[in-house]
């Protein structure tokens, strides 16, 4: 049994949309309750989780929807989109887990959190808007919203783009509430789509101010993992698990490896582009702040994932 340990899980890849599907919500749900079956069994075995999931696909809508109906109510910014999707992505696997912990018997409950994530305002990356985020467009397209609506556009693969910044996650404000819920037992959704980014505004009297920018959600889970004091950070996805010299002849699987190990394989750059890396580096962060093991699996294997079965696990150094 589990008791009194705990879990953060990082809900990404098909969790709540398939590539090539039309993302009604319908379909969403849909995969929101298939996505639960480890999080149900982790619960029955007394874990204390929290959950963090992605929202790319969400929050790429809800500019769409910024974009159509500007001359009909007032664009919302970035940040404000986020805690949007935060609410409602929240909803969708709130009501899904509710209802499975129901089905199971297992007597626990289940709450959404918006949170903010702190940011350093002088992070580089703010001066750098390179994550390509909303529909593609053609150039023309693109420039004329950015020139009516602001940020920044740019040309990406199939097209042209929104592209936004993403620093580095340092910290969860609402920690504290969401250590005190887990550790009474109930599981809590925070930090959804990386958690809305703030930095400290001197106005506000030591107080926050949100920023357009969108935060990894994997940094995100490291960095709740890490301040509510979890022994395990779990980071599902749509592979089965780290591979080194991705694309290569000598492509091979890894399943266990060391903090260290981890941490030369970002430097080389043998695990190819795409999201891996920031995976990589997220899990390595963790474990590297004192985290116990980290854990890059198949969605549907999250529970052999935790028991040493499946995925990439990454491990203190000697």
């Amino acid at each position: 049994m589990a008791q009194d340990r705990t879990i953060v899980i990082a809900l990404g890849g098909n969790a709540l949309a398939q590539p090539g599907e039309e993302g009604t919500i319908t379909q969403q749900f849909g995969h929101t309750r298939e996505s639960l079956g480890a999080v149900v069994a982790l619960a029955r075995e007394g874990w204390r989780i929290a959950i963090v999931h992605g929202n790319g696909p969400q929050v790429g809508n809800e500019l769409i929807r910024n974009e159509q109906s500007r001359d009909l109510v007032p664009p919302l910014p970035l940040g404000v989109l986020v805690a949007a999707t935060e609410g409602w992505i929240g909803y969708m696997i709130q009501q899904s887990l509710q209802n499975a912990l129901r089905r199971a018997g297992v007597d626990r409950q289940v709450v959404t959190l918006v949170t903010q994530v702190v940011v350093d305002p002088n992070d580089p990356e703010l001066e750098r808007p390179t994550k390509p985020i909303g529909r593609t467009m053609d150039e023309a397209t693109a420039r004329s919203l950015a020139a009516e609506l602001g940020g920044d556009v740019a040309e990406t693969r199939g097209g042209w783009r929104r592209v936004v910044p993403s620093p580095r996650p340092t910290a969860i404000v609402e920690r504290p509430m969401i250590r005190s819920l887990v550790a009474e037992g109930h599981l809590v959704i925070a930090a959804g789509g990386g958690g809305c980014p703030v930095y400290p505004d001197p106005r506000w009297g030591g107080g926050f101010e949100g920023i357009d920018a969108v935060v990894d959600k994997d940094r995100a889970a490291a960095i709740l993992a890490r301040d509510i004091g979890a022994e395990v950070l779990v980071i599902l996805t749509d592979v089965e698990c780290v591979y080194a010299d991705y694309g290569g002849e000598a492509q091979r699987a890894l399943g266990r490896i060391t903090v260290d190990e981890a941490e030369r394989l970002l430097r080389s750059g043998e695990l190819g582009e795409g999201s891996m890396a920031p995976k990589v580096e997220a899990a390595a962060g963790f474990v590297r702040s004192g985290g116990g093991r980290a854990v890059i699996a198949r969605l549907d294997q999250g529970r052999e994932a935790v028991a040493g079965q499946a995925g990439t696990e990454i491990v203190p150094s000697a």
